[in-house]
């Protein structure tokens, strides 16, 4: 377009004033002009894929993206292509770009490496300009290239969540079942019946009654029905600079799902918050996996509806089963919970503590440690609700390790401590 400005004012200046001059100068800029026509790039024949070194990463992973592209068309003398990546994704090496050369039939590739919190991150399409030797005209497309790849949670390994619901299942696990049959854990004493092993005999007891042989009988090691729920209301969270309350859940979710899962349980996941997102309960890697996928995307939300826990899907909970909540707890939760508890569930609460959380960013004066003090009493008799209900509940002050806390308050249920 100025190209074409100045060729028009040279003409209409020699024209006006009858000066061969600014005919003369106008020559070579059309000579320029005319050159740039003739070997106009025509529009590119691309093909392009992309690799990724992982589909699922941990947030300290980093996940290697290489794209090729392949030119089934003209030369080009001039390409630029880009790749689009999520903002929130950091490029830690190399570059989401090249400006090449690209002889007809050849190919080129660039890769780079990018980390990335808690997510799912999708690529789509890689955008190629195509420019002439004389950088007058160019030629944009869009080459389609779809991936994507997780950042799972952080997984912190537990060496036990001890819980006992009053259902069990039919297939064996680790949750003692309240039945005698083979197990670990001694049950009681019952007469000998053909088949018992010889270890199994009571000597004291047949001792003591010698027409009749007593054996131990144990208690049987059953799987149970599980069901993680992650409080995702945005109410409920608290964030201080870039961290949020929120992840503190998730990484807790993840760790007792590896857990219930590694026992042979049959474990569900739900996201509540401004919508119920719901994994269908089921068993072993597969589904761990689901879960952890599930986790990944989670994100936090204001939906009118599930304000309150009132509204919790208690349909999708066997009766009598496991129901682990995780949630920093708001005032009216504690009424839904104990209403759930007098249903039949088993209730397990771990909230991660948002008094401690938000503490650290508070000055240090007597007003902030009247206002923590009164806010610790108010989540304490919180607490002292729910545990007269008899509902389980996990203080975590954030600052130490989940691994360290679930070692001291979930090792044992709370009747084998003494």
């Amino acid at each position: 377009m100025l190209l074409s400005l100045i060729i028009y004012a040279f003409l209409a200046a020699g024209l006006i004033t009858r000066n061969g001059a600014f005919l003369a100068l106008a020559v070579p800029v059309i000579v320029y002009l005319g050159a740039a026509l003739l070997f106009a790039p025509a529009a590119p024949q691309l093909r392009v894929s992309r690799t990724l070194s992982h589909d699922r990463a941990t947030p300290e992973q980093p996940v290697t993206v290489t794209v090729t592209v392949t030119n089934d068309g003209a030369s080009l003398p001039e390409l630029m292509l880009v790749d689009a990546v999520s903002p929130t994704l950091h490029i830690i090496e190399g570059a989401a770009g090249l400006l090449t050369t690209l002889d007809s039939g050849e190919s080129v590739e660039f890769n780079y490496q990018v980390l990335g919190k808690r997510g799912l991150y999708r690529f789509s399409a890689v955008s190629a300009t195509v420019s002439d030797q004389f950088g007058l005209f160019s030629s944009q497309v869009d080459l389609s290239a779809p991936a994507q790849f997780f950042v799972l949670p952080e997984l912190v390994k537990l060496r036990r969540a001890a819980i006992r619901p009053r259902r069990v299942g039919l297939y064996s696990g680790q949750i003692p079942a309240r039945q005698g049959g083979p197990g670990v854990e001694f049950f009681g004493v019952r007469e000998y019946q053909p088949g018992d092993p010889v270890r199994w005999i009571n000597s004291r007891a047949t001792a003591r009654y010698p027409q009749t042989l007593f054996v131990n009988e144990f208690e049987q090691e059953r799987m149970v029905d599980v069901g993680i729920v992650v409080d995702a209301r945005r109410q409920s969270d608290v964030q201080v600079g870039s961290e949020s309350l929120f992840e503190y859940s998730i990484q807790a979710a993840a760790a007792l799902a590896e857990t219930f899962l590694g026992g042979g349980n049959r474990v569900g996941l739900l996201l509540y918050g401004r919508s119920i997102n719901w994994t269908f309960p089921g068993y072993g890697k597969v589904q761990q996996e689901r879960i952890m996928r599930s986790l990944a995307q989670a994100e936090q939300g204001v939906g009118e509806v599930f304000e309150r826990l009132e509204h919790l899907p208690t349909w999708l909970f066997p009766l009598h089963s496991q129901i682990v909540l995780i949630s920093p707890l708001l005032p009216g939760d504690a009424e839904e919970l104990i209403k759930l508890r007098a249903r039949g569930y088993r209730v397990l609460v771990i909230s991660p503590n948002p008094i401690e959380f938000e503490r650290q960013t508070l000055p240090d004066n007597n007003q902030v440690t009247l206002a923590v003090r009164i806010a610790q009493a108010e989540r304490d008799l919180l607490f002292r609700k729910l545990r007269h209900a008899q509902i389980r509940v996990v203080d975590w002050p954030v600052a130490l390790p989940f691994y360290q806390v679930a070692h001291t308050a979930l090792s044992r249920l709370p009747w084998q401590r003494g």
